[in-house]
């Protein structure tokens, strides 16, 4: 298992597979010791260690970590297809220039902020400003690919022409050398949010997830969803949905939670009864979904938290209802289907028994529980995972399986050299974006010229940025599509009245879209290649069973009892109220419902109608929801009971064989 803080990258690659052929003999060793540096060093930046004497201050850490990681990226990924399987001399000269710009911009952190080098500065800090500004866009077209590239460099360099753009696009100009310097040694751009937010909190998180590999987290998870649902109807499903549901939860990658879990699941869905396709697409919204899961969830969470300016627990807090009411609805459609088809679940010889499992398994839920527990209760983000890394480490010197060994600190090391090189290449080049708005003050002025052509109209702006985020999702990470969108659309939808922490919410669930939405559908191809099956029809079972994702932003803005915020009467009433919605709409997407059997297409519809009126934050269309849910149960017991399904699989080795279709 490799694990990362995703940034969603619609490259992304499961971390270790670009580096490993690179990755060798003294380039490794470079590689490696470049990452146990970074990690030194901002675990000497969080604790106030003080280790040698060197505690540098913010400017000049987040310019170590840029350097290092930067250097680091240029190792391990290659500059194109066709590199070959040794890091090439103009690599290592990349590496050396990032290396010495971001040492002297470093040394002279103070000198920057007490003489506003930003504004102002001598010609070898320009110059160094000027090496760090291309190192970083090769950095970003590395890791992010050419289309992220563009992005950088248009916004980048809107500073140079934004004084001859029309109406609202029209910011302050800067020439080339103000535009240099306002970029590197400016705190809004490449050394703004996002950087500071890897720097201070991120890099933690990216430690704990490699402890958890490292110590074999991955395998008891695994197991743990066997036991618990393993024996159900359609236990692999279950299984399929709930580890994914975990292991993204603390890895925050879609990919790799794909490859970690995927081969193991898709396989015995397979065998089980499911086809091919269903299976890859059981597995990817499983997966996607683990990025919006708590505790960890990915590096856009945080960025949130520092963009609203609010404790890292309230994003928990907020995003923890919308999750589980995905998961159950994943978790009710694979129920259903296997209670239509008659599927059963995995032999009692291939599920471990719980106990036995847990007593093996403990030090991964302590841990677990530790970091919730620093999270929500004591708020000390940046120091819950450390500690919890240090736990799970610790135990597992005494463990018989999986005792920290070199090959495992090795890769340990590994899994967080690589996470830390991919994201800050992303993130600081993302930076860009964030400077080029902010220092023209466009971002402000597009915000006012929206809320002015929607004239006031929330589902309006709704759908338009439901719009944006998709298509920005298809080409752009996460990260950079929701802090592109944070700065430009969350102001105008906070301006309309609607709850920030939603709408900010709101963004990040729809650039999610992109995962499992064709054409892009980057968790539904990698899925599908696991299983063999067709990516487009992979990713088109993917958006039916992920339907709910398309819906819950919009639910959450409007009712802000979703996210667990007002009187816990209101959330009470609309988290039952949801719960029973999802349950509904799940029936009607797979055509089956309990007690009542298969559903012929105007029955099903009448029940889909249900749905819709139940999951509208109404509490009249909630009773026309529950009224048509009563009267068909009521006609169904009036003509007998249950009616038969329209596939009796006595044999699921047989439906698997033929392929047929949900």
């Amino acid at each position: 298992m490799n694990s990362s803080i995703s940034t969603g990258s619609a490259s992304e690659l499961p971390l270790g597979a670009q580096p490993e052929p690179r990755l060798h003999g003294t380039a490794k060793w470079i590689w490696l010791a470049l990452g146990t540096v970074g990690m030194v060093l901002a675990i000497n930046q969080t604790f106030n260690l003080s280790l040698l004497g060197f505690l540098p201050l913010g400017n000049s850490y987040l310019y170590y970590l840029i350097g290092i990681f930067l250097a680091a990226a240029f190792i391990s990924i290659p500059a194109g297809a066709s590199a070959g399987s040794r890091v090439p001399w103009y690599d290592w000269l990349l590496c050396v220039a990032v290396l010495c710009a971001s040492l002297y911009l470093g040394l002279n952190g103070l000198t920057i902020i007490e003489q506003g080098w930003d504004y102002s500065a001598p010609l070898p800090a320009t110059v160094a400003a000027g090496v760090m500004l291309v190192m970083v866009l090769e950095g970003v077209r590395r890791a992010g690919g050419w289309l992220l590239l563009g992005v950088a460099l248009l916004f980048g360099a809107y500073p140079l022409f934004a004084d001859h753009m029309p109406g609202f696009l029209w910011g302050t100009q800067y020439s080339f050398g103000e535009t240099i310097r306002a970029h590197v040694m400016g705190v809004e751009s490449i050394i703004g949010i996002p950087m500071q937010v890897v720097a201070q909190l991120v890099i933690g998180f990216v430690v704990f997830g490699a402890a958890l590999t490292a110590t074999g987290g991955g395998e008891f998870f695994m197991q743990f969803a066997t036991a618990l649902m393993g024996r159900s109807r359609g236990g692999p499903a279950k299984v399929a949905v709930l580890s994914s549901a975990i292991l993204g939860s603390l890895s925050g990658s879609v990919i790799t939670n794909i490859l970690t879990s995927g081969p193991i699941t898709i396989p015995t869905m397979k065998r089980t009864g499911y086809p091919a396709h269903y299976a890859a697409a059981i597995e990817a919204c499983a997966s996607t979904g683990g990025t919006l899961m708590p505790p960890v969830m990915g590096a856009v969470a945080f960025i949130m938290a520092s963009f609203l300016g609010v404790p890292y627990s309230e994003i928990i807090i907020a995003a923890f209802l919308p999750a589980l009411l995905f998961y159950l609805a994943l978790l009710f459609q694979v129920d259903i289907y296997a209670a239509a088809r008659g599927l059963k679940g995995l032999p009692e010889s291939e599920i471990p028994k719980l106990w036995d499992t847990l007593k093996v398994g403990w030090p991964y839920l302590l841990s677990l529980g530790m970091l919730i527990y620093m999270l929500l209760f004591m708020r000390l983000e940046a120091y819950a995972p450390y500690y919890a890394a240090l736990v799970l480490l610790g135990i597992s010197v005494f463990k018989r399986t999986h005792r920290l060994n070199l090959k495992r600190a090795i890769t340990f090391l590994t899994d967080l050299t690589g996470s830390l090189a991919n994201l800050v290449a992303i993130l600081a080049g993302i930076g860009l974006v964030v400077g080029g708005l902010s220092y023209t003050g466009v971002a402000g002025a597009f915000s006012r010229e929206l809320l002015l052509y929607a004239n006031g109209s929330v589902p309006l702006m709704l759908a338009a940025g439901a719009i944006t985020s998709f298509v920005l999702g298809m080409g752009m990470t996460v990260s950079a599509c929701y802090i592109f969108l944070s700065i430009l659309l969350a102001p105008a939808l906070i301006s309309a009245g609607l709850n920030p922490l939603a709408s900010h919410l709101f963004i990040l669930y729809w650039g999610m879209m992109s995962y499992l939405t064709p054409p892009v559908a980057l968790a539904a191809i990698t899925a599908a290649g696991i299983s063999g099956s067709s990516p487009v029809k992979t990713g088109f079972y993917a958006m039916r069973l992920g339907a709910i994702l398309f819906i819950l932003p919009f639910l959450f803005v409007i009712e802000p009892a979703l996210i667990l915020q007002g009187p816990w009467q209101g959330i009470a009433s609309a988290s039952l109220t949801a719960v029973i919605a999802i349950w509904v709409l799940s029936s009607a997407m797979e055509g089956y419902l309990y007690r009542v059997g298969a559903l012929a297409w105007p029955l099903r519809a009448l029940v889909l109608l249900a749905g819709i009126a139940l999951i509208y934050p109404e509490r009249f269309s909630d009773m026309i929801g529950l009224a048509i849910i009563a009267l068909i149960y009521l006609v169904n017991w009036l003509r007998g009971g249950r009616r038969q399904p329209t596939q009796n699989a006595g044999a699921p080795a047989n439906l698997a064989g033929k392929g047929q279709e949900p």
